[in-house]
């Protein structure tokens, strides 16, 4: 019942509001500024650029057609087969975890120049507790790591140093227990 009468009010007079508002001036479009007209092309150059375009370069046809391409698709069936060279830049790990956590078990080897997540904290662990005995080239032969990555883990990897910042209490008043 509210929709019809709000129809009602809304399609009053609808016809003459809609003339009034066609027949409203229009606003003027701002003015174009003025640029600088280039001098036109004559017709013969212009049949020039044409022609140097549209036409056939003979030399760089007798080029495309030495190409030659040849692709072959891979054999689905036949299954890849790790190579000698990928077999010994493996490594096997140093640390596991032990049990079926965090889904690590079927780690059996890493490749050389990579760490496991659980020997990377071993390492760095080990570090900050002895690091007389655990230095960087240490760890780098150990792991068969390069040695500017070692030095680079050890100076900007940090899991084990939290550091607690008390809050500012300058002017604040505290209420003391009794």
């Amino acid at each position: 019942m509210g929709a019809r009468v709000s129809r009602m009010f809304r399609n009053f007079n609808l016809e003459n509001r809609v003339i009034r508002e066609i027949s409203k001036e229009k606003p003027h479009v701002a003015p174009r500024h003025k640029t600088e007209i280039l001098p036109s092309v004559s017709s013969s150059d212009a049949a020039e650029v044409s022609e140097a375009i549209h036409g056939k370069n003979d030399p760089l046809l007798s080029l495309l057609k030495t190409v030659y391409v040849q692709s072959k698709d891979p054999d689905p069936a036949e299954p890849s087969k790790p190579t000698a060279e990928q077999e010994e830049e493996r490594r096997p790990l140093k640390f596991s975890l032990p049990g079926q956590r965090h889904g690590l078990a079927d780690i059996t080897d890493v490749p050389k120049g990579k760490l496991s997540l659980v020997e990377a904290l071993k390492a760095l662990n080990s570090h900050k507790l002895q690091p007389k005995t655990w230095t960087a080239e240490r760890l780098a032969q150990e792991y068969s790591l390069a040695a500017h990555d070692t030095k680079a883990l050890l100076e900007f990897f940090i899991p084990f140093n939290v550091k607690i910042i008390p809050p500012k209490r300058d002017g604040l008043k505290q209420i003391k227990g009794s």
